[in-house]
C-alpha cells in the first residue's frame, strides 16, 4: 500500500496541480474532499467558467499528449446531466457578466466554454449540447477556419507521433533527438512545446514550417481538418444558446507579441467575426490564457477593445458584487484524464481554490509595463 506524503495530499485537497505520476492522487485528494462534505461546507464564490478544449470519442492511440485536453462526448452529456440534477444553473457568458457585478443569485452557476475552435465541437459537442437546451460559448481564432492560422502544437504531435528520430533548428544550431519509446515521445513534446511558446512570431512561423517540410506535413491541410469552417460557425451563430467569442486572429502568446501586434489580434480577430456573423463580438479569450501568456496590459486593451468580458486559463471561481475582474476572468480547464463527477462538483464549489488576492491587471499594477517592440 503505497503511503502518500501530507503535503501531496494537502495539495490536493486544495485542486493544486501534482506532477504527472501523481495524477492519480490528484483525483484521490478530490475523491476525499467530495466524501468530506467540503463541496456542500466550503462553497465559495458565486458559480465557475469552465474550459473545454476538444470533445471526441476515446482514442487507442499510445502516444496522446495533448489528451488532458480532451473530453469524450459521453462525459460531457453526464456532466451536464449532473449539473441539473445538483440544481446549478448553466448560464450564458453574457449572465455570468449580470451575476459577477450583482449580489449572490440563490443557486451557483455553471457557464461551459470551448476554447480553439475545432470541428469535433460541431460533430461531437453540440448534438449533446443541443439535446440539452444549454447555452455555451466557443471562442473562435478567426484565421482558423479558413486554414490560415499556426497550430504548431497539432504539427508537433503529428511528427513526433510519426517520427523515431527527429532533427529540427533550435537557436540556429542542429538539434537531433531519439524518440523511439513511447516516453521519449512525451518528453520531446514537452520540452518543444514549451519552447515553441516561448518564441517571437516570427521565429516561431520559422521553426514549425521547417518542421513540416522537413517531416511532409501539410499545416494548412491539418488545420482545416481540425477546425470549424464558416458554414459551422454560420449554424452555430444562429443558435440564441451560443455565444461566439474571440480569441485573436492567429491565436498568439500576447506576452510574446509588442503592444501594437498585440492589440491589432485582439481587434481584427473581432471585426472579422462581426463581418462574418453580423453581430458584435462581446467576448474574448487569452490564447492560451495561463499567466505567463498575457500581462496586465492585455487585460486593459480588451476592455479598450470593447469587449464585455475577457476569460483567461487561470483557475478560480467567480465572485459577485465586482471583486472579480469582468476582463480577467478565471475558468477552470477541466483534465479529460479525470472522469470522476464527484471530482467535478468538488471543484464546482469552489473550496479547492485559494482566496482571491489580486486579478492579473491589479498584482502587475506596481511594476514597470513591458516595453513595446
Amino acid at each position: 500500500m503505497t503511503i502518500w506524503p501530507r503535503r501531496a495530499l494537502s495539495a490536493a485537497l486544495r485542486g493544486e496541480s501534482l506532477p504527472s505520476s501523481n495524477q492519480f492522487l490528484t483525483g484521490l485528494g478530490l475523491e476525499l474532499a467530495y466524501f468530506s462534505g467540503m463541496a456542500w461546507l466550503g462553497r465559495r464564490g458565486a458559480g465557475v467558467v469552465l474550459r473545454f478544449q476538444r470533445v471526441r470519442p476515446p482514442r487507442a492511440a499510445r502516444f496522446q499528449p495533448l489528451k488532458s485536453r480532451e473530453i469524450t462526448p459521453r462525459f460531457l452529456d453526464s456532466t451536464i446531466a449532473a449539473l441539473k440534477r445538483w440544481k446549478f444553473d448553466v448560464v450564458s457568458m453574457d449572465e455570468v457578466c449580470q451575476r459577477a457585478v450583482t449580489l449572490d443569485a440563490p443557486r451557483r452557476f455553471v457557464c461551459l466554454t470551448f476554447d480553439g475552435g475545432y470541428k469535433d465541437l460541431m460533430i461531437s459537442a453540440y448534438p449533446v449540447l443541443a439535446k440539452h437546451r444549454v447555452p455555451f460559448a466557443v471562442y473562435v481564432p478567426t484565421a482558423f477556419p479558413d486554414g490560415l492560422g499556426e497550430a504548431w502544437w497539432l504539427a508537433l504531435e503529428a511528427v513526433i507521433a510519426r517520427e523515431n528520430r527527429l532533427s529540427l533548428v533550435m537557436d540556429r544550431k542542429e538539434q537531433r533527438f531519439d524518440i523511439a519509446g513511447v516516453s521519449e515521445k512525451y518528453q520531446l513534446y514537452d520540452f518543444l512545446s514549451g519552447w515553441m511558446r516561448s518564441l517571437a512570431p516570427a521565429d516561431l512561423s520559422f521553426a514549425i514550417r521547417d518542421l513540416c517540410t522537413r517531416y511532409s506535413v501539410d499545416l494548412a491541410e491539418l488545420l482545416r481538418k481540425a477546425s470549424l469552417d464558416w458554414s459551422d460557425l454560420a449554424t452555430l451563430a444562429a443558435d440564441p444558446l451560443v455565444t461566439i467569442g474571440s480569441a485573436t486572429v492567429n491565436y498568439p502568446v500576447l506576452s510574446n507579441l509588442g503592444d501594437a501586434d498585440a492589440l491589432r489580434e485582439m481587434t481584427m480577430g473581432a471585426m472579422v467575426g462581426q463581418a462574418a456573423f453580423h453581430r458584435d463580438i462581446r467576448h474574448f479569450a487569452y490564447p492560451f490564457g495561463d499567466r505567463a501568456s498575457f500581462r496586465r496590459q492585455h487585460v486593459a486593451m480588451a476592455e479598450a477593445a470593447g469587449f464585455i468580458s475577457a476569460v483567461s486559463a487561470m483557475s478560480g471561481v467567480v465572485e459577485t458584487a465586482g471583486r472579480t475582474s469582468l476582463h480577467a476572468l478565471p475558468r477552470v480547464s477541466w483534465d479529460g484524464r479525470q472522469r470522476s463527477l464527484r471530482a467535478l462538483r468538488v471543484i464546482l464549489s469552489g473550496a479547492t481554490f485559494p482566496r482571491p488576492q489580486r486579478t492579473v491587471g491589479e498584482a502587475d499594477a506596481r511594476r514597470p509595463a513591458a516595453t513595446s517592440s
